[in-house]
């Protein structure tokens, strides 16, 4: 074995442990099935207490790369195509335990207990200044690399708004367009996204579905300029657009010299082996605003979303928009960039997915 720690590392021994382990695993020293080192011997191999091996080991239990088997050890359950990639520039300094009694989709509670306060005892009384416009820098910098790595969406942070949940987005988005527009949505969608464009006195289209996404027909028939669009697993109908269908939106688009709203609820936790491709990622005409949540990823509770508006946009925003004051509280949106920055966030997501995959 090669595991040794280095005591002028600012990281805890376990940290620094887990990520060797880690990463032998992930490049297959320890193929899948494979048992690892029993915990006395890499505790006298690494010069570490066997307690502090029994922690890097939990860690990589939650995160799944290992799992512990009664009186036999801990054995490597790891498969790449289970993971998307999650954060490497920080590794939160607690150990990372699940709660007893989960829901399917429930973030553990425990480690957003331990979060809020590792923020407080941090950021102190920063976290009663009030934050930019846009939202605090910590969270668009951690979502701007999040949607870096997890879809392959290059977007700077100040391409980021945040706001209290994705119907407060919505009314955003009504008066930097315009309500003069007709805003085409998915028959049937949910019910909220017409609602909130209603209450702000927008026209509707609803435009039938077929089993790929909204039918041919009904883009060519509508006179809209703005597509509100729900690719993956779309509520109520279950529709997810194939690529195809993707492309024909923003064909649509480019053809009316309108915008697509891609509204992408509950996107990281399909069971593919990859996220399905964003259609902002797959535009080159810059006419994608793209929205997203954390209600779904951490709590219904999490009144929390942001949005990402294409260049050609920014200055439109400012202009009509950038007195808006941040609609959410500084203390969550540091604990957010918290979550995002340490890998729990994600791991989380590989948690649900992997429950997931195991069901389907």
């Amino acid at each position: 074995m090669k595991y040794s720690i280095d005591r002028q590392n600012n990281q805890s021994a376990y940290i620094q442990l887990y990520h060797q382990l880690r990463n032998d695993i992930i490049n297959g020293i320890y193929p899948f099935g494979s048992k690892l080192p029993s915990k006395r011997l890499l505790a006298d191999e690494s010069d570490v207490s066997v307690i502090t091996v029994e922690h890097a080991y939990s860690i990589l239990c939650d995160e799944g790369y290992t799992e512990a088997r009664q009186r036999s050890g801990y054995f490597v359950i790891y498969k790449e195509k289970d993971f998307i990639s999650s954060a490497e520039n920080t590794f939160s300094a607690v150990r990372t335990e699940t709660a007893g009694h989960l829901s399917k989709n429930e973030f553990p509670f425990s480690v957003l207990a331990k979060t809020m306060r590792k923020v407080l005892s941090d950021y102190g009384d920063s976290i009663l200044v009030k934050s930019d416009n846009r939202g605090c820098v910590q969270l668009r910098n951690a979502v701007s690399a999040y949607l870096a790595r997890s879809n392959g969406m290059q977007v700077k942070p100040e391409q980021i708004i945040i706001g209290a949940g994705a119907e407060y987005l919505y009314g955003l988005i009504v008066q930097l367009l315009g309500k003069n527009r007709i805003f085409a949505l998915e028959n049937p969608s949910y019910s909220q996204i017409k609602s909130v464009y209603r209450a702000n006195g927008v026209k509707c289209d609803m435009l039938e579905m077929g089993p790929d996404g909204i039918k041919t027909g009904e883009l060519k028939r509508t006179g809209a300029t703005v597509l509100h669009i729900t690719p993956f697993n779309s509520y109520p109908s279950g529709v997810t657009a194939r690529a195809s269908k993707r492309y024909e939106y923003l064909q649509w688009a480019k053809n009316k010299n309108g915008y697509i709203i891609e509204d992408n609820f509950d996107s990281e936790l399909t069971v593919s082996s990859k996220n399905e491709d964003t259609v902002f990622s797959l535009s080159d005409s810059g006419n994608v605003i793209y929205i997203n949540t954390f209600s779904h990823t951490i709590a219904p509770s999490m009144r929390v979303g942001y949005m990402v508006l294409p260049y050609k946009l920014l200055n439109l925003f400012e202009e009509k928009l950038g007195f808006y004051s941040c609609t959410v509280p500084v203390f969550e949106q540091y604990v957010l960039a918290e979550l995002i920055n340490n890998g729990d966030f994600e791991r989380n997501i590989n948690r649900i997915r992997r429950q997931r995959r195991k069901n389907k």
